[in-house]
């Protein structure tokens, strides 16, 4: 299957992966033939890119991060408790308790990641941009989880950071949603009251008996930047705790490759060049680094412009080196067809992705 910009999309093509809200509800299934219709309809969900079939492409098989039952479930869950505390009065002291099933869905993800021989940050399945806050808490949760297992840490260790990851943004539940929902820029006014949802989500989640004080930190830090810049307590580098650093990662990545309602998604590379602006200043170096190590940045089923002309898809991703990609060359350097051939950028070494399609 091809990735494609919604905006290429021609009637007659079929979608190669479902369409979720962010409530895991299947919109659009697998296999349904676009109509101009449909098409207009996922312009005006905000949705930037979808996998559709290819007889080209057709062997192409996209992994999953997670089984279907654990992402739906998780979302269920995130769902259920987040709408709960929506508005509920004395949540921030201490009146409600976390159901006990965010550290049984936490078992379920850790599991199915347990099970990859190599995790990897992959592009997550396509959502459209309405309570985006449930989806952002998964991706975050399972970004955040395959940096700390690429750093080395202990299962007990990945289920602390990973509580902290799935409830960072806890706190947007007692913000106004005409604030949280804002299709435009906040006011100076506005942008104070969500920046407190940093110290609500740490308030909701400190006494919690079934949530681990660390990820109640997690939920406090995760806006703090290295250089001080950040919020609420504007800390600077090793007076933030390096989960929430690793979490700061995660979420800003996730932030920019999500459709919201006020901005298109951005593709991994373009959103791992925006990480690298911060590096030493917004970011740790060394977590960068390891970060661009475990990003596929140029997604199975992309198409993609090489520096000697060549366009092609991503039809394989190496590990050891993501950026590096094997690609499916379908066109040759003056624009006409070739027969198929697969380019291992992981030997051809002089040549490099220079575009890729929908970028600009």
């Amino acid at each position: 299957m091809r990735l494609v910009a919604v905006n290429q999309l021609q009637a007659g093509m079929r979608l190669g992966k479902k369409i979720y809200n962010d409530e895991g509800l299947i919109l659009l299934a697998d296999g349904v033939e676009l109509t101009d219709s449909l098409i207009k309809r996922l312009f005006l969900m905000d949705i930037g890119y979808v996998y559709i079939e290819d007889s080209i492409t057709d062997d192409i098989v996209i992994p999953e991060m997670l089984q279907d039952e654990t992402r739906n479930q998780a979302l269920k869950i995130i769902r259920k408790e987040f709408k709960q505390m929506s508005g509920a009065s004395g949540i921030t002291k201490g009146f409600y308790h976390l159901d006990k099933k965010f550290s049984k869905i936490m078992d379920s993800i850790l599991g199915d990641l347990s099970t990859q021989e190599d995790p990897m940050i992959m592009l997550m399945d396509m959502h459209t941009a309405d309570n985006y806050l449930y989806a952002h808490s998964l991706n975050v949760c399972l970004y955040t989880l395959v940096l700390g297992i690429a750093h080395g840490y202990s299962q007990e260790e990945l289920h602390v950071i990973g509580m902290g990851a799935l409830l960072h943004d806890i706190g947007k539940t007692q913000i106004p949603a005409k604030i949280v929902h804002k299709p435009g820029m906040l006011s100076d006014e506005e942008f104070r009251h969500m920046k407190a949802h940093t110290e609500i989500g740490y308030r909701i989640l400190k006494d919690e008996p079934n949530i681990p004080l660390l990820a109640a930190h997690c939920a406090l830090q995760h806006h703090e930047r290295i250089d001080g810049s950040g919020y609420p307590r504007g800390l600077k580098g090793p007076e933030i705790h390096e989960y929430a650093k690793w979490l700061g990662v995660a979420d800003s990545y996730d932030a920019m490759t999500s459709n919201r309602i006020y901005k298109k998604a951005m593709l991994p590379h373009q959103a791992v060049e925006a990480l690298y602006v911060g590096s030493g200043t917004l970011y740790e170096q060394e977590q960068l680094e390891l970060f661009r190590d475990r990003v596929i940045i140029y997604p199975m089923g992309l198409t993609v412009r090489l520096s000697n002309g060549e366009s092609g898809v991503v039809v394989k991703i190496d590990p050891t080196t993501p950026h590096r990609p094997v690609v499916r060359v379908l066109t040759g350097p003056e624009g006409e067809k070739v027969a198929p051939f697969e380019r291992d950028l992981g030997t051809a070494l002089s040549i490099v992705i220079v575009d890729v399609d929908g970028s600009g």
